[in-house]
């Protein structure tokens, strides 16, 4: 062996005994109870449920807010995102973005005066005004 291939060992030697003291010294320093990292543990499982429920509802008031603006024939069609529930700027520019790029997924139920079903009728009728109208 040279001088050099030497002196490499006992530098890793040494660093290998300093990595080694420090994780004894620190494993010791940072030890709780079990019964303290048990509760911990239970405080934040009940916290990512309860967040994960908050996405649920999250996602179920987008939905219905989409399907209250009634321009889309399905309220599925746009995608959940957390701007919209705040701003509803942003979700008309979303809903007008995507009819833009999808012009097929617009409702397409008609409204208003159609033309068709109940018509308004007078409310007295006159049989001279039925007579002078020509109607048979």
């Amino acid at each position: 062996m040279t001088i050099t291939d030497q002196t490499d060992i006992e530098a890793v030697d040494e660093l290998d005994t300093d990595a080694q003291t420090t994780d004894t010294t620190g494993d010791t320093a940072e030890t709780f109870p079990r019964e303290y990292v048990v509760k911990l543990r239970d405080e934040n499982a009940k916290y990512r449920q309860r967040a994960g429920q908050s996405d649920d509802l999250a996602k179920r008031l987008h939905l219905e807010l989409v399907r209250a603006g009634g321009r889309l024939a399905d309220a599925t069609d746009l995608p959940f995102d957390d701007a919209h529930l705040t701003d509803p700027e942003a979700m008309t520019a979303a809903v007008d973005a995507l009819l833009t790029a999808k012009p097929h997924l617009a409702n397409r139920k008609p409204t208003g005066d159609i033309g068709q079903g109940a018509s308004v009728i007078a409310d007295t009728f006159s049989l001279s005004g039925l007579l002078r109208s020509g109607a048979k």
